[in-house]
């Protein structure tokens, strides 16, 4: 999938995305600092039903939210993790292989992601508008 949209247009885009998670339960999103990823997940949660304030766990590396049908969402951010080793010491290794949804940013940042993880290309078009390239795995 891929697709242009802006702040005003986020909602509609975070319902194309839903339709594609299916099965994938490892998101992980790749942007600049500031391309919108953090924005882009919250607006995802709202649409999945997530009733809690999604912040980015930059401090916290894993913020855990609960949608309106009881299932978990991990959130995760690794921009100040610095290697498998941190990550697994942090729970994130558990987060990922839990079978819950989790949507990671600054996946480049470890090597321990599943084979079957979708990844999600963030980048900025203009102020306002993002472009959006989501790859299933093969």
């Amino acid at each position: 999938m891929e697709s242009i949209y802006s702040l005003a247009g986020i909602e509609t885009a975070a319902k194309g995305f839903i339709e594609l998670l299916d099965e994938h339960t490892v998101v992980a999103f790749h942007g600049n600092l500031g391309a919108g990823k953090t924005t882009f997940i919250q607006a995802v949660c709202k649409q999945l039903g997530v009733k809690e304030n999604v912040s980015s766990p930059t401090f916290s590396i894993i913020n855990q939210y609960t949608t309106e049908n009881n299932k978990i969402i991990f959130h995760i951010d690794l921009y100040r993790v610095k290697d498998n080793e941190e990550a697994v010491n942090a729970g994130v290794e558990e987060c990922i292989y839990s079978g819950e949804t989790c949507f990671i940013e600054w996946p480049e940042k470890i090597s321990i992601l599943p084979d079957d993880t979708m990844n999600v290309f963030i980048e900025p078009i203009s102020d306002t508008e993002r472009k959006l390239v989501c790859k299933l795995p093969s």
